[in-house]
């Protein structure tokens, strides 16, 4: 019986024979397995498949499937409630926000492709800390390929740009224009991310609209949204005097799309010092295997504070948690 494989089996065929990177390879056959034909013709081709499905997994979360050739990772170490990396065009501002809105002290100077390297903040919201990364100006020339992996291990991105400069709306476009040629597509943090390719990395991104404080930036800021294809919401700031830095707080903390959740011993008082920051959607079971693997085993029930209908009230394991929620678990 003929296989009969389809233009998007093929195309995943085609990308995976081009992919170099393992965990590429993977999403490749993955895709090329969910969208070949179920039929006959095709039984042994989807048992192959699968069968390197499981073969290449174990080799990447054994290390095997590492290149030989070892590179230096420029990957930050997550901190925080999150992580979220500040991309853009040469000289807006980037390493200037990152020092105003945390204690990191990056070089700044007034000539484009100062920042060589990651350079990690630790930026304050109400009780939570985010960590912040600037990264090299994103660009046409030559860029090292380092740059898009740190974007694309980030939570979400802040696309920093400068309103003063005459072509704010095309320093937007060509910056999604060359994270789409690496696979990232950007997208505001309210979209279906589920419907973006399988070899593209969605990231929830806001656009910073820097030097708002220079004569004629509100004037650019205005027209902004009517000269810009791609539809992301818009924060106008200024590092060096300081507006709109606690509004953009706010929109860093939302960009994470998680909730905060504090814990209470049973017949204790709640802990309200550092909070758990877990995605939204989270329940209590999951919550449980976050505060240990074992809470997850031994779950019984828990009591809620906040959102529940009533202080105190008992809940299973898929109730839904929400921010600020106080949970006392019981195992």
């Amino acid at each position: 019986m003929p296989a009969n494989l389809t233009p998007e089996y093929l195309e995943a065929e085609r990308l995976y024979r081009e992919a170099k990177d393992p965990e590429e390879k993977l999403r490749c056959l993955q895709e090329m397995l969910r969208v070949i034909p179920k039929h006959k013709g095709t039984d042994h081709m989807q048992g192959d498949l699968k069968r390197r499905i499981s073969q290449l997994k174990a080799r990447i979360e054994s290390g095997q499937a590492a290149p030989k050739r070892k590179r230096a990772s420029h990957i930050v170490r997550k901190e925080g409630a999150g992580q979220v990396a500040l991309v853009g065009p040469p000289n807006t501002g980037k390493s200037h926000l990152l020092s105003a809105l945390t204690e990191a002290t990056p070089e700044v100077a007034p000539y484009p492709f100062t920042t060589l390297r990651p350079v990690p903040g630790m930026m304050q919201y109400e009780n939570v800390f985010v960590q912040l990364v600037d990264l090299p100006a994103v660009s046409d020339a030559h860029m090292e390929k380092w740059v898009f992996e740190c974007i694309r291990a980030a939570d979400a991105l802040l696309l920093v740009i400068d309103l003063a400069a005459p072509d704010p709306d095309i320093q937007i476009e060509r910056t999604v224009t060359l994270l789409e040629d690496a696979r990232i597509t950007v997208c505001d943090v309210e979209a279906d991310r589920t419907a973006s390719s399988f070899l593209y990395k969605a990231c929830s991104t806001h656009i910073v609209a820097n030097k708002v404080d220079i004569d004629g930036a509100r004037d650019a800021l205005e027209l902004l949204p009517q000269l810009v294809k791609v539809k992301l919401p818009i924060t106008a700031v200024s590092a060096r005097t300081g507006a709109g830095l606690d509004d953009l707080r706010a929109v860093v903390f939302k960009l994470l799309d998680v909730v905060r959740i504090y814990t209470k011993p049973a017949g204790k008082r709640a802990d309200f010092g550092t909070p758990y920051a877990v995605k939204e959607g989270t329940t209590t079971l999951d919550f449980a295997g976050l505060v240990h693997k074992d809470f997850a085993k031994n779950f019984k029930h828990a009591r809620v504070w906040g959102s529940a209908k009533f202080d105190g009230q008992l809940v299973s394991g898929d109730y839904v948690l929400h921010d600020g929620d106080v949970v006392e678990l019981h195992v």
